[in-house]
């Protein structure tokens, strides 16, 4: 007779999984159900940004949280870091959990990487959630002083990593989360290997997005989801506006699209309204 697991951390059981090229990647697992939702973090982020989210959907579905190559407990990756090659991981590790179907859930430019993997096999997936998703139809991301901004960022973050300071400014959000997850997120996500991390998934990102632009991703028959954080802060008067508007215009051009509005929530929408967000995979899973 088999013994169950005895789980002991809120994200459930750790599995790793080999890529075709030999990466390790890491996973846990939790809940069980019909329909699989697997969590995609956003660019430089590890599994532990779901820690309010993820305990609360494996209540009534299978719910998994996973390290993309580089960050947290995957192995890293030495080939670029492309939307193209997230989305193959992705895809490796949906097909080691099972033939679905799927719900996909994406912060950030998780979404991309959730939409991209999901207009290669549609057949699978359920839906796709996008938790104040990166988007293409916002223009200030390709304005010349964003374009400086992130070269910036790309030499800034590992001299803060260096110094600490990365982990200072950075972990205050994580305070939320559950004591097992944000003690993770302190050791894993602002590390000098995070940043390296960060760097690498930043690096084709503007070339990515313009990629998506001239060649929008299919999603016929797919549900999806917008969750657009509309709380605008003083640092984000500009920004925020810009990006709830292109959110506006993904979800009219989405055949099956909804658009949901996060009133108390700028980018961190699983922090600050976590419930919305498992509410959302709830609606579609039922």
């Amino acid at each position: 007779m088999k013994i169950p697991a005895v789980i002991t951390h809120t994200y459930g059981n750790s599995h790793y999984i080999k890529t075709p090229d030999g990466r390790q990647l890491h996973y846990m697992e939790n809940g069980a159900g019909p329909v699989t939702v697997v969590f995609e973090s956003g660019m430089g982020m590890s599994r532990s940004a779901w820690g309010l989210v993820q305990p609360v959907v494996a209540r009534y579905a299978r719910a998994v949280v996973y390290d993309r190559a580089g960050s947290g407990k995957s192995g890293a990756d030495r080939a670029p870091r492309t939307l193209s090659r997230m989305a193959d991981d992705l895809m490796c590790l949906l097909s080691h959990l099972g033939a679905g179907p799927f719900i996909l859930v994406g912060h950030s430019w998780g979404g991309p990487v959730v939409r991209t993997a999901a207009s290669r096999n549609p057949d699978i997936i359920r839906g796709l959630v996008l938790v104040d998703p990166t988007d293409e139809h916002c223009g200030l991301y390709f304005e010349e002083a964003s374009v400086k901004h992130f070269a910036k960022m790309n030499t800034l973050l590992p001299l803060l990593a260096g110094t600490g300071l990365y982990k200072l400014m950075g972990s205050k959000p994580g305070k939320v989360l559950p004591a097992d997850v944000y003690k993770e997120q302190r050791q894993e996500d602002f590390t000098m290997r995070a940043a390296h991390t960060m760097v690498a998934e930043g690096a084709t990102f503007l070339e990515d997005l313009r990629a998506l632009l001239a060649h929008p991703l299919r999603l016929e028959g797919i549900e999806v989801s917008v969750l657009s954080g509309t709380l605008i802060t003083r640092m984000e008067r500009t920004f925020r506006p810009a990006l709830h508007a292109a959110h506006k215009q993904t979800t009219a051009g989405l055949a099956d699209g909804r658009l949901v509005e996060a009133r108390q929530s700028g980018h961190m929408i699983m922090y600050s309204e976590p419930g919305l967000v498992a509410d959302e995979i709830r609606r579609m899973i039922d």
